[in-house]
């Protein structure tokens, strides 16, 4: 039995003639400690499937399981790192970790609880800013917060909708290294979203793209047989790196192109960083 199983999902926003089917026969099974990323267009409903996924969104038609059950509302033990931070203004790091972890773990004392966000503020190197406000860090920063208060929750699935998006590359590359490390501990299941391929070559088992909409759906996938921990360093010479981006690379603007022709749509292709393809 899969651990995340999708079956047969279809989503559709608006009624009668103004409907639109946003994503359509998505499937999908990722197997318990798994990392499996899914790339896609911007606007291909990336952000729709993640919601189906952590229970925000129903499905018009199909179903959503999770460890065999049916995903009929959020959950904390499926922990969800969002793109925008999420974090309340008002509350100090510690303080909107803290929200977190009490909803979590309701029958913990405040010591236990108060120990638990000091370890996981520690653990994303933000001690000296634990009592610091959101307007006082830096993306990156209020990033690393958005992680820790995911991870103190103990979810069995990590999420994550293009966490890293809005960051500069230095920083960009810094919280891969720390999501890794963090996941390599116990090997919770992720699922990375991402429009940056080679993000999701560093960091995943498998690659699914998400084609683009209406009625998006997901491609073939990509496994990564290249074997952790990864040197960014050391794949720009290993040639099953050169073989699989470019595998991706090559369908993503062949499918582009395909629905460009249909559609007359200009889709943006994923994030691609200036390396030449590789035969």
């Amino acid at each position: 039995m899969a651990y995340l199983e999708l079956k047969n999902i279809y989503k559709t926003y608006g009624e009668d003639e103004n409907v639109t089917e946003v994503l359509s026969d998505i499937n999908l099974s990722i197997e318990e400690g798994e990392f499996v990323a899914i790339v896609g267009f911007t606007g291909s409903g990336k952000t729709t499937l993640v919601n189906l996924i952590n229970g925000l969104l129903k499905p018009t038609s199909g179903e959503v399981l999770f460890k065999g059950e049916p995903v009929v509302d959020t959950s904390h033990e499926r922990g969800v790192i969002f793109q925008n931070y999420s974090l309340l203004p008002w509350l100090t790091v510690g303080q909107n970790i803290y929200m977190a972890v009490k909803e979590a773990f309701p029958k913990e004392s405040k010591s236990v609880l108060h120990e638990r966000v000091k370890d996981y503020v520690s653990m994303v190197s933000l001690t000296p800013a634990i009592n610091k406000r959101p307007k006082e860090l830096s993306g990156g920063m209020r990033q690393r917060v958005a992680v820790a208060r995911a991870l103190a929750m103990n979810p069995e699935m990590i999420i994550m909708d293009e966490p890293l998006g809005a960051l500069d590359a230095l920083t960009r590359g810094n919280l891969q290294d720390e999501i890794l490390n963090i996941w390599s501990q116990d090997k919770r299941t992720a699922l990375l979203i991402t429009n940056d391929v080679d993000e999701g070559i560093y960091m995943a088992d498998r690659i699914i793209p998400l084609k683009p909409g209406p009625n998006a759906t997901l491609g073939p996938e990509f496994k990564i047989e290249i074997e952790r921990p990864r040197d960014k360093t050391a794949l720009n010479d290993n040639l099953n790196y050169k073989k699989t981006r470019n595998a991706i690379i090559e369908y993503l603007m062949d499918i582009g192109e395909e629905r460009k022709s249909v559609s007359h749509t200009k889709y943006v292709l994923p994030e691609i960083s200036p390396k030449s393809f590789v035969a």
